[in-house]
């Protein structure tokens, strides 16, 4: 069992499609049970928008995902606040977690600490994420080197409950690690890709038109340097447009520099344009069919729930089962 949830904050990107959804789409070839889950919950966590463009940003979500060829068919796609067992699993992992055990997180450090407006949510998010992987019994999760200390975590919170309701339901899930280009932000290269940042100009999203894509790439910050080279300390501007002709075009960075060998910034912003247009292309074009197929993105995500209610619930039930018998001993 597969599970992998991605954020509706905003319209996926090029970072998102190359360091989730690409992996996603691999994984549809496997044996496994895939359960990808649109985690609503975690995006309170962020600065968030009214109801209503919550809800126009998880179907346009949605919409992306299956143009980028997700099959619900082969997967359970659905909306983590249409299961409450998630917030139910939440709590009662909460009370068995310290909170000095959230505190040394790396991302509550690096963010929490230094947030005016910071509050309990972002501090506890990582048990949220826990029960969302194992209120389905999952085995496997993919991840990225940030994620990677909260699924750790996920694995100290099945010990402490299995040793405290003196049983083994819980199991601990495997790291999936795959070789995933770090996006960076088109104007701010030292900060990854992200879907919430106000400049439009930051990232290229998986439905941008190719004029919209030629101005982002040829406005993305470089340096004075014309030459193309990869050296993410000293060039992270430059370093950021080779790691994405090399992850578009499936080669490697030295080959990417290689081939560009001579080549001045402009030359290369046009080739790697060329190369993205040509790749978002048939996801542009299934993404404007399935605006035009009126209740089918509803119907994916009740469909999905239905799947995903169905594993939920008997797991809560024998989690609930356990705790209670533990209680009347």
């Amino acid at each position: 069992v597969i599970f992998s949830g991605i954020q509706p904050t905003s319209k996926p990107h090029i970072g998102n499609y190359l360091g989730a959804i690409k992996r996603w789409i691999e994984l549809q070839d496997t044996p496994a049970q895939l359960i990808y889950c649109i985690v609503d919950l975690h995006a309170l966590t962020s600065v968030y928008q009214n109801p209503d463009s919550v809800s126009y940003t998880i179907k346009e979500l949605t919409l992306s995902l299956l143009a980028c060829g997700l099959d619900p068919t082969r997967c359970i796609l659905f909306q983590q606040s249409q299961i409450p067992q998630h917030a139910e699993l939440s709590w009662m992992l909460s009370c068995l977690t310290p909170i000095g055990w959230l505190t040394r997180m790396t991302q509550w450090k690096s963010q929490g600490l230094s947030n005016n407006n910071v509050h309990v949510g972002m501090l506890t998010y990582p048990v949220l994420m826990a029960a969302d992987i194992l209120l389905y019994k999952t085995t496997h999760v993919p991840v990225g080197d940030d994620q990677v200390q909260h699924l750790e975590l996920t694995k100290t919170l099945v010990r402490t409950f299995n040793k405290r309701y003196d049983c083994q339901y819980l199991t601990s899930p495997n790291v999936i690690m795959g070789d995933v280009p770090r996006v960076k932000n088109l104007r701010s290269p030292d900060q990854k890709m992200s879907k919430s940042d106000k400049s439009i100009l930051s990232r290229i999203e998986l439905t941008d038109q190719p004029d919209e894509i030629r101005n982002k790439i040829k406005r993305a910050v470089t340096d004075s340097n014309s030459a193309i080279s990869y050296d993410p300390d000293l060039r992270p501007g430059v370093s950021n447009l080779v790691t994405l002709f090399s992850a578009f075009n499936q080669c490697t960075v030295e080959e990417t520099c290689k081939q560009f060998e001579g080549s001045n910034t402009e030359q290369f912003k046009e080739a790697l344009a060329d190369v993205i247009i040509t790749c978002l292309k048939p996801i542009r074009e299934a993404a404007y069919k399935l605006q035009n197929e009126h209740g089918y993105i509803d119907l994916v995500l009740k469909e999905g729930r239905e799947k995903a209610l169905e594993i939920a619930a008997n797991n809560m039930n024998k989690i609930k089962s356990i705790i209670l018998d533990y209680s009347t001993k």
